[in-house]
């Protein structure tokens, strides 16, 4: 035997070791049912890890032994999803239930009749969803959820989880068991209750903080920048869907389940399917209510999803939810205590709220001391007084609240409490809006706080360094009167914060620097306008090109835009109208903030005027004829309508002030054309 001839036998031998290891590790971790003792997987593994050292230029990325490799990262990078992770709808009640299954019913009912239609039900797990990207059946790329579109990327991490598989098993049901050329599964990360208690007791003993509940450990893991740190804890994953997967069509969400479960996934045992009847579907939320403490992992309701997936696709989404799916949540955790005070906050838009101060107590794992009464009606509504004794509960298990007052405890003693004619914190006066009572003082501390936190969070202007102790220096010093202060700092003044030294500063000057180039729609989430946050954001550069059409838009204008209803428009229009808004944007102007700015096709090829069957549309800014109209043109054709670009739309039509919508279209390559463009490659046919 040649040299070569034994080299290719050794690495003949190593990749049928790991594939064996891949295996063994598929039948501890994810079925529970070993086929081979620890001590001859020991084996195995030492074997393929002596290999490796001794032939290193075999070692590849999806080797069991490359599990925790990486070196620990400064910062995670970010992914963009191929297509959105959707969030789901929460209800509590049955008839919210109902309702969802007769809106199905109505909109797939067709001119034949009813079709049937079969849910299947699913645990939803509280932990984080993620995205794992796999090519040629490898793990590629690892991320988070994030906001649906863009997340986190946190490939080596994820890797450490054993119950991820770093390469899929052949799926004994495809010819040869080729793995997909490009696989997107989602599914959800956790920590199960066991061995988060065993952790805690752990981190309690060396004397280090405490994790609150399983959720919180499993987020504070799977975004360490060290690996190694993240292979220590306890994690877990469940999968329960795709995104794309090319090469590879699917039915139904079962056949997805399933199909997951042969490459090698755990999916949860707790997933049923089979229900034509919405009220199965309620009795079945009852049973999994009553077992959900006896399970090993958190879970806080069910997962309702239409199982043919055609019907799901012709359903289609509403804003960032399916239409084809509804989270059918458990009653909130509920306790009694005592209110030994009642205090009032001021948020970053000046609403005043009344918030408890609780005899602390657990509740779902999580010690409150604190719970909000929400604002002034609501306290009057529900008559809570300094003393009583009330129901507290984690609205959706997350958001403490006060429910209700214990009446029949009341001594006698109690205090009633009246909101403040004058704003706690600068002493401005309040007027009420509806139920809010809100300070009108334009410069007070607490707004200022607030709007600069948000400003410079990752989601708006994402300004590194800016954490919340160096913003309360710089209101507190007076370096800042409003957020666009920030841009004018100096060197010397920040060094005259409390611990910062010369590279800190100049850490906060360059993230400062590199903040001046943005997106539109990040700077105008980042601007604090009220009721706009993200998502109507991304709405308003659909249609507007720039903030100096944004200011001069009119009522009509805004309402005109689709989400956009009477309450957020008449917020804009009072946002611009203000003086202190004009100094803002004339600082920001001054600071030299950036924008790109895109410039739209108006021709269209000769050749490219092709028939519009099979061709998919995305309309964006303002056009001169309806939407439906567009819509009904395109179909009427043979052609589709999308709400989002990706790589598989043909066609952005763009109007005056596209925005985010455009850019993607460009930055994928997808061709965009004029509405004068698209009527010319229409004109003949209608």
């Amino acid at each position: 035997m040649t040299g070569g001839e034994g080299k290719e036998a050794v690495k003949r031998y190593v990749e049928d070791l790991r594939k064996k290891i891949h295996y063994h590790n598929y039948r501890y971790y994810v079925l529970d049912e070993p086929e081979i003792s620890d001590a001859e997987y020991d084996r195995l593994f030492k074997e393929l890890e002596e290999l490796e050292s001794k032939y290193p230029e075999l070692v590849t990325s999806d080797s069991p032994t490359q599990r925790v490799g990486a070196k620990p990262l400064e910062e995670f990078g970010t992914y963009e999803h191929s297509t959105p992770l959707l969030s789901l709808n929460s209800v509590y009640e049955e008839e919210e239930v109902r309702d969802f299954a007769e809106r199905v019913r109505i909109f797939l009912r067709g001119v034949d009749g009813e079709e049937e239609i079969e849910y299947v039900v699913e645990p939803k797990i509280d932990g984080l969803a993620m995205e794992l990207v796999y090519e040629d059946g490898v793990l590629s790329i690892g991320s988070t959820r994030g906001d649906g579109k863009t997340g986190e990327r946190i490939t080596q991490n994820l890797r450490t989880i054993k119950t991820i598989p770093l390469r899929t098993l052949p799926d004994a049901d495809a010819d040869a068991g080729v793995p997909l050329p490009l696989l997107e599964v989602r599914g959800e990360v956790f920590m199960p209750v066991s061995k988060f208690k065993h952790l805690n007791e752990e981190l309690g003993g060396k004397g280090e903080k405490m994790f609150a509940n399983p959720r919180n450990a499993a987020a504070g893991s799977v975004r360490q920048l060290d690996p190694k740190v993240t292979a220590s804890r306890p994690l877990d994953f469940f999968a329960y869907g795709v995104g794309r997967a090319e090469g590879r069509e699917f039915s139904t969400q079962w056949e997805v389940l399933d199909y997951l479960r042969r490459i090698g996934f755990k999916i949860s045992p707790l997933i049923r399917r089979g229900f034509a009847n919405v009220e199965d579907v309620i009795r079945h939320h009852e049973e999994v209510k009553e077992k959900r403490d006896e399970l090993d992992y958190e879970i806080d309701g069910i997962v309702v999803k239409v199982n043919n997936i055609d019907q799901q696709n012709r359903l289609g989404t509403i804003s960032r939810s399916s239409r084809w799916a509804l989270a059918y949540k458990f009653p909130a955790r509920e306790e009694f205590t005592l209110v030994k005070d009642i205090v009032v906050q001021v948020g970053r838009t000046g609403a005043l709220t009344p918030v408890a101060v609780l005899e602390p107590v657990p509740i779902a794992g999580v010690t409150v001391s604190r719970a909000t009464l929400h604002n002034e009606d609501e306290l009057k509504k529900k008559d809570v007084r300094i003393g009583d004794t009330v129901v507290v509960e984690r609205a959706g298990d997350v958001i403490p609240e006060v429910v209700s007052v214990i009446k029949s405890k009341r001594t006698g003693a109690e205090k009633e409490f009246r909101m403040p004619d004058r704003c706690p914190v600068c002493g401005a006066e309040v007027m009420k809006e509806g139920p809010i009572v809100r300070c009108i003082g334009v410069s007070c501390e607490a707004q200022l706080i607030e709007r600069i936190k948000h400003f410079a969070s990752l989601r708006a202007l994402n300004i590194e360094g800016l954490g919340e102790k160096v913003i309360e220096q710089l209101v507190d010093n007076n370096f800042v009167s409003d957020t666009a202060d920030l841009f004018f700092l100096t060197k010397r003044d920040l060094l005259k914060l409390e611990r910062m030294g010369d590279k800190s500063a100049q850490n906060i000057l360059d993230a400062l620097e590199k903040s001046k180039h943005t997106t539109l729609s990040r700077l105008i989430h980042a601007i604090g306008i009220r009721h706009v946050g993200e998502h109507t954001a991304s709405l308003l550069v659909d249609n507007f090109r720039d903030v100096e059409a944004l200011r001069n838009a009119s009522y009509d204008d805004l309402v005109s835009i689709p989400e956009i209803g009477p309450e957020v428009a008449k917020s804009i229009l009072l946002f611009f109208e203000q003086e202190s808004t004009q100094q803002l944007l004339e600082k920001l102007e001054r600071a030299c903030i950036s924008y790109e700015k895109k410039e739209i096709a108006v021709g269209l090829a000769e050749e490219e005027k092709e028939n519009l069957e099979g061709k998919t549309f995305v309309f964006t800014g303002r056009i001169s004829m309806p939407r439906e109209e567009a819509k009904s043109i395109v179909e009427r054709f043979g052609g589709r309508i999308a709400s989002s670009v990706s790589k598989r739309t043909d066609y952005v039509v763009a109007g005056a002030q596209a925005g985010s919508k455009l850019e993607r279209a460009e930055k994928l390559g997808v061709k965009t054309i004029n509405e004068e463009a698209f009527m010319e490659m229409v004109s003949e046919r209608v």
